[in-house]
């Protein structure tokens, strides 16, 4: 076998539904700026009243940073329904709107809780992650 269909066959394991599956975000909201906040259905777990997810927003008019412009982000977080509380993992800010490449990212070791401002995206993502269902 060549080199080159080698490589083919090992990038379509790679692109296999399942990993394709990751990269499908639905839209869950709209913040009080107009940014579509999504979520990645995949990332979803439910532990008692905690939920975590990663959710994904672009930004309409792209936001000037101290290390560059931000398009988009990223946030992992875990939401607290009970308590209407979120805590942020990680946040990644890209400088385009299909978030390929980063800007800034953030890592909290020790996420703390906190409540979500009205009309953001921590707001949206409760709203939409708390819902009984």
């Amino acid at each position: 076998m060549s080199q080159r269909l080698i490589r083919i066959l090992a990038l379509a394991a790679v692109m296999s539904p399942g990993s394709l599956r990751a990269q499908r975000w639905r839209d869950i909201g709209t913040t009080s700026s107009g940014n579509v906040v999504s979520v990645d259905p995949a990332s979803v777990k439910r532990r008692g009243g905690l939920v975590s997810a990663t959710v994904r927003i672009v930004f309409t008019t792209p936001v000037k940073a101290a290390r560059g412009t931000w398009a988009s982000s990223r946030t992992s977080a875990t939401l607290d329904c009970a308590k209407h509380s979120l805590a942020a993992r990680e946040n990644v800010y890209y400088s385009d709107a299909r978030s390929t490449k980063v800007v800034e990212r953030t890592v909290n070791k020790l996420p703390g809780f906190g409540p979500a401002l009205g009309g953001s995206l921590g707001a949206i993502a409760l709203e939409y992650l708390c819902k009984a269902r």
